[in-house]
């Protein structure tokens, strides 16, 4: 949704990315430690390098959750100014997920380019670069909230939060581990879990609980408001692992390899559920497999086992469901931002 003034959304955008650069000045500029030229363009670079270069839905969200939540009241430019800064949190939180998981996971680009471990001189100084990432989040909270009454609150948001993320992580490298590989062990409720915790909280609880908390609410009146975000996550992430096996690269932007990572993607999880045992022994055989003749015959299983249409069946009813349990909201500035963030995901194609 566009504000009254009708701005367009590369307008917001570039206003968005303008405070980023104040950010990044300020973190080279920070008392605590005395920089040398060296370190300052290293941080500069890393910085410019990781935490950018996305879509920027997480940290953008919170910029429209907070206006939705002051109900067309005009912001000031300050108001507007410290959303983008919890927004820009958010984003430097994503970059420091990432930058570790790419190390942990041996990928190899991201975001259409090198991760940032894979770039030269760098390698595992980006474990560090990681560490410094998430340190830049309590600095950039200070300058800016400490003397605000919720300071304490946002605090504990991002800490909650990033134990939450950092405990799914370890759930999935645990469940995906290459000694063990039983499938067996995959089922709906594991999915879930994973998701939940390692996805849900940190792409769609924290954008609005940083909103609800500027605009004054005490989160713990907002369990609802938690916990249909979290379904909206959950259904995110199996949008997600539909496109990473169904989507075509050139719109999804990167080439899935959930099947030959042993992923425990909702799909392999539905098809356990529905398989004989000759197409069982199919899928125990090329399931985690890099060899693409391998991932082809799953994909054809998939096809046989008619996945595309129990997805469509799934995306539908799980819409109905998010739907109504945002009309039992009471307010109805909390509804919109809930429908806001639904209508940016339902049906998406990337």
């Amino acid at each position: 949704m566009a504000g009254s003034n009708g701005s367009s959304t590369s307008d917001l955008k570039s206003k968005f990315l303008n405070v980023y650069s104040v950010l990044k000045s300020e973190l080279l500029e920070d008392p605590a430690f005395e920089f040398t030229d060296d370190a300052r363009q290293w941080v500069d670079r890393m910085l410019d390098y990781n935490v950018p270069g996305g879509k920027l839905n997480r940290g953008l969200s919170v910029i429209d959750s907070y206006k939705l939540l002051k109900e067309g009241q005009d912001l000031s430019e300050g108001e507007i100014f410290l959303a983008s800064v919890l927004g820009w949190c958010i984003e430097w939180l994503q970059a420091y997920f990432l930058v570790l998981d790419d190390i942990m996971d041996n990928s190899h680009t991201r975001r259409g380019q090198p991760c940032w471990f894979r770039v030269e001189k760098v390698g595992l100084i980006a474990a560090n670069d990681g560490v410094l990432l998430r340190n830049h989040i309590p600095r950039i909270l200070k300058k800016h909230f400490r003397g605000k009454p919720y300071y304490v609150d946002l605090l504990e948001l991002f800490n909650e939060v990033e134990f939450q993320t950092a405990s799914g992580q370890m759930l999935d490298l645990i469940t995906t581990l290459d000694g063990e590989k039983d499938l067996a062990k995959y089922k709906l409720a594991v999915h879930r879990r994973i998701v939940q915790y390692k996805t849900a909280y940190y792409s769609f609880y924290i954008p609005v609980a940083c909103a609800l908390l500027m605009a004054g609410e005490n989160l713990d009146d907002h369990v609802l408001v938690k916990n249909v975000l979290i379904e909206m996550g959950v259904y995110f992430q199996v949008q997600d692992d539909f496109l990473d096996c169904f989507g075509a690269p050139e719109v999804i932007g990167k080439i899935g390899t959930d099947i030959e990572d042993f992923k425990c993607s909702w799909l392999v999880v539905q098809a356990l559920d529905r398989v004989n045992e000759d197409q069982k022994k199919v899928l125990y055989e090329n399931y985690g497999k890099v060899d693409p003749a391998c991932v082809a015959k799953i994909k054809a299983l998939y096809d046989e086992l008619n996945l595309k249409a129990v997805f469509e069946e799934y995306e539908s009813t799980s819409h109905k469901k998010l739907i109504s349990s945002i009309e039992e909201h009471p307010s109805k500035a909390v509804q919109a931002v809930l429908k806001s963030f639904l209508g940016k995901i339902y049906k998406r194609q990337k």
